[in-house]
């Protein structure tokens, strides 16, 4: 295996920060990555996995914290993109220590970074974060738990990519398969039952998940998660982890449309989204669609409202409209056409702040 150039890729990518910490009281062992903070601070969660290597884990943190630099520029927040990963099993690390050492670590960072939960870690842990900093958000009694939001705009998302397809958003003439009921996919397809979906499926391989699902809503039917790709729906909603949407899996899908709140389900942006392109399947961009949750926690900083936070996230029905307009226009993928409106707004911005005005 060829050597990771973590520089090269830095400069290639215009990351502005890597920090490695470790405590070596509870054994606490992270990355944390600012891509941009042209817009505002960057902001990210923090995601607990055991991965195989080091190197899988810091490539896993770049790819997450410039995705997030797009959502947040994608989304009109006045934020940056960043991301947190911690290396070791959720099932034994946690503890009140390890996550307030993290907030320790986080508060070395004077702001430039927020955090909140994300994958196998919850608002109860931000809880002991915050302990430790200010710089955290998503905390029980202020926006809470942000899954139920990105499930939200997803819904938004959904809706847009079927008018846009076929010309009617009505949820309940189309078909679905979900890929993850742990979170925001449960999320999702309990919006999906409320709308009567005309069918939906999913895959799930925590088998607690998958009996929660089938207690509550019988009339989902599970399907393997090797089935997914190939389900023979109207709709496929990633709600799982990245690299999904490959040369591999690609070939197999019958969808006309792939939407849903996984972060980074293209292998690799410009090839998959040029080979989603060319079989005629409508992608909604990853970090626009599954916004919700960020543009929730972002409502935190400014003072919550949920009013105004549920407001904005309906917005993402329009947002991906627009760019699905400037791909057709262009002649490009979605993915990169999500890429040109969130680059044109940081672009935007930096230029009007390159003169000093006093506030």
């Amino acid at each position: 295996m060829s050597e990771f150039k973590h520089f090269e890729y830095m400069e290639k990518h215009r990351y502005e920060q890597v920090v490695y910490f470790y405590d070596k009281t509870t054994g606490l062992r992270g990355i944390t990555c600012i891509h941009n903070t042209t817009l505002g601070p960057a902001l990210g969660g923090t995601r607990l996995w055991n991965y195989a290597s080091e190197e899988e884990a810091v490539i896993d943190c770049l790819r997450l914290a410039r995705g997030m630099t797009y959502k947040a520029a994608a989304a009109g927040l006045n934020l940056g993109g960043g991301k947190t990963v911690l290396i070791g099993d959720p099932e034994t690390v946690k503890s009140e220590g390890y996550f307030r050492a993290l907030g320790r670590y986080v508060q070395s960072l004077n702001g430039r970074y927020i955090t909140a939960e994300d994958v196998n870690t919850s608002t109860k842990d931000m809880d002991f974060v915050s302990m430790e900093t200010d710089h955290v958000v998503g905390l029980e009694g202020k926006s809470g738990n942000p899954s139920p939001m990105t499930a939200l705009g997803a819904f938004h998302g959904i809706s847009a990519a079927l008018q846009y397809k076929f010309g009617d958003e009505t949820i309940s003439k189309y078909t679905y398969a979900v890929q993850g009921a742990g979170q925001t996919g449960y999320y999702l397809i309990k919006k999906l039952v409320e709308m009567k979906a005309k069918k939906i499926y999913f895959s799930e391989i925590n088998k607690k998940h998958i009996a929660r699902l089938q207690k509550e809503h019988p009339d989902v039917e599970f399907i393997e998660p090797k089935d997914f790709f190939k389900a023979n729906v109207d709709v496929l909603v990633p709600c799982a982890l990245g690299g999904v949407f490959n040369g591999d899996t690609i070939p197999q899908i019958k969808a006309k449309i792939i939407a849903g709140t996984a972060n980074n389900v293209l292998l690799d942006d410009d090839i998959d989204g040029n080979l989603i392109k060319e079989k005629g399947i409508l992608y909604a961009p990853d970090f626009v669609i599954n916004a919700g949750g960020l543009i929730n926690v972002y409502h935190e900083i400014k003072g919550y409202n949920i009013g105004r936070a549920t407001r904005d996230i309906e917005k993402i029905y329009d947002r991906l409209l627009e760019i699905f307009k400037i791909a057709e226009r262009e002649n490009i993928h979605t993915q990169l056409a999500a890429k040109v409106f969130a680059k044109k707004r940081i672009e935007t911005i930096n230029n009007l702040q390159d003169n000093y005005i006093i506030r």
